[in-house]
This record gives structure tokens, C-alpha cells and sequence, in this order.
């Protein structure tokens, strides 16, 4: 396992931030972290990196307790955190010339995360000019610097524009092909085109651990647009196996919920057959990460 949590706790005088929690990552995991604000994410990944220290539990990291290897755990982990500390007046190429220096890295290997965070043609600039979006890029350039095995990374798609989004999207999910990213951010859609498992944080606590595919379908509840060819008696689409609710949304447009696991697509077609009618249109509109979110956490 590269990241072992058990019953980490923490608290700022009397407010747990951190309340009896464990879990484990594998290698090569990519894995969400979310959780309203003030929830402890970036209490854990303090304690993840050795910024901080809990009050009681363990947390392990390549093998190595946070605790007593503080050393060794920082230097296997690229940790880009929430508000990303840079040396303005440097500029790009000198500061990460100085941090391959402290990792005693060689200095080819700047070249190839310039390229990897799109940097090459800032990197003649301080950084200090830079825009939040490419300081960003400084800051994950950083973290992959001495290519460690762990990534972590507290909102590391802060500042970015939506072309850079997919840039950086894309620099994450490839170094999750071999190393472990634990990442943590407020917006779902990065979540949902990243990661493969989420934990979710509420008041300290876990609420939910589950692979996202898992997450967004564990409620087995399905909801489904239809709109027929012609206008259907209410009694006749209350028939329907699996249907928990319904409601006329216009006309002949109907959205209609089904708790199974069963993909209820080709009974609403048989259905419609059977009854000589069309579907004119028929859409699944299950729910996403950020409704999920939501229930969990209000």
C-alpha cells in the first residue's frame, strides 16, 4: 500500500478536525478527496506530508511512518499544497534549478517537467509575472520533480483556465500510471475525469469511500426521460415494474424513477411497443458526483 490511515485523529482545541479516520490507497490509484469547507482535507494532507503532526493514530506513506521517517516520507512524496508557496523574484528555470538541487536531481530532468507542465515558454520569465494559473504549473512541476512515487496535491486545479484544465488533467492522469495521486478539490468534473475511487470527508469523518462508479450508482435509483408519440394515461404508465415515481413534464414527456439495478431503457421501449406507441425520445439522466455530494454531506 502506498498510503495506510488508521484512526487518525486531530483537533484544534476542542473542534475535531480529524475524527478516528482510516483508510489505504494501492499504487497507482488516483483518488478524490472532497468535503465542504472546514471538513479536514487539508488537515490530513498536512499530516500526510509532515507538516503536521495527529494527536493519535498512525498514517504511513511508502512504508514509512510520518512520525518517526519524516524525512523519508518527504522525500518519495510531490506535494503540491492549497496555497502554493513560490519564490516570486526567482525565475522559473532558477527556481526549479534550486529545488533539483535540494533533491539532488539531475538538472536534464527540469527540462522534461517544463515540457510536462507546459512551461518551456515561461520558463525565461519570474515568476512573479506568471498568471495563477501558471504559477500553479510551477508549483506541480515542483512535485514531480524528483519523481516520486506519491503525489499529493491540495486543489491543484486552482486558477486554471479551461484549456489549462485539460492540460494539467491530463499531466495528473498520466503520472497516475505509475505513481499514487491522492488529490483534493472542490470541482466535481475534475473529480469524475481523474479519479478512480473517492473518499469523502464530512466533520471529520469518513462518510463514503467507494469507487466513483459505485458512488454515483448506490442508491440503484435510475431516472429516465421519455416522450412518446401521443398522450398516455397516467394509469397506464404506473404499471411499470421498478417505478418508485413519475411526473408529466410536458404533453407527452414524462420522467419517470425506477430504483433496480436493471436497466429499465429497453422495458419503457417493450412498453411503448406493446401499447402502439413511439418513443420519440428516451434519456437517462442519472445522478453525478456533485448530487451525490450534496445528499451526503448536507
Amino acid at each position: 500500500m502506498s498510503i495506510v490511515v488508521n484512526n487518525l485523529c486531530k483537533s484544534y482545541g476542542t473542534q475535531k478536525a480529524l475524527d478516528s479516520i482510516s483508510f489505504s490507497i494501492s499504487k497507482g490509484e488516483i483518488v478524490g478527496f472532497l468535503g465542504p469547507n472546514g471538513a479536514g482535507k487539508s488537515t490530513l494532507m498536512k499530516i500526510l506530508t509532515t507538516y503536521l503532526e495527529a494527536d493519535s493514530g498512525t498514517a504511513v506513506v511508502n512504508e514509512f511512518d510520518v512520525q518517526t521517517q519524516a524525512q523519508k516520507v518527504q522525500s518519495t512524496i510531490g506535494y503540491l499544497p492549497e496555497h502554493n508557496p513560490l519564490y516570486l523574484d526567482l525565475y522559473v528555470r532558477e527556481y526549479l534549478a534550486f529545488n533539483a538541487d535540494v533533491y539532488k536531481v539531475p538538472q536534464n530532468r527540469i527540462e522534461e517537467v517544463l515540457i510536462l507542465t507546459g512551461l518551456k515558454a515561461e520558463s525565461h520569465k519570474k515568476i512573479s509575472q506568471l498568471s495563477k494559473g501558471y504559477r500553479q504549473r510551477v508549483g506541480l512541476a515542483s512535485a514531480l520533480l524528483h519523481n516520486p512515487d506519491v503525489l499529493i496535491l491540495d486543489e491543484p486545479t486552482t486558477g486554471l483556465d479551461p484549456n489549462q484544465l485539460v492540460e494539467i488533467r491530463n499531466v495528473i492522469k498520466n503520472a497516475g500510471k505509475d505513481k499514487t495521486v491522492f488529490l483534493s478539490t472542490h470541482i466535481m468534473q475534475e473529480v469524475e475525469a481523474i479519479c478512480d475511487r473517492v473518499i469523502i470527508i464530512n466533520k471529520g469523518k469518513i462518510v463514503a469511500d467507494k469507487k466513483l462508479d459505485q458512488l454515483v450508482s448506490a442508491d440503484k435509483e435510475q431516472v429516465i426521460e421519455v416522450e412518446f408519440d401521443f398522450k398516455i394515461e397516467e394509469q397506464l404508465i404506473a404499471r411499470l415494474e421498478n417505478l418508485v415515481s413519475y411526473k408529466n413534464i410536458h404533453d407527452m414527456t414524462w420522467e419517470l424513477v425506477f430504483k433496480t439495478e436493471k436497466d429499465m431503457r429497453p422495458v419503457i421501449f417493450d412498453f411503448a411497443t406493446e401499447n402502439g406507441l413511439k418513443t420519440l425520445q428516451l434519456n437517462a439522466k442519472n445522478k453525478n458526483l456533485e448530487a451525490v455530494f450534496r445528499e451526503i454531506t448536507k
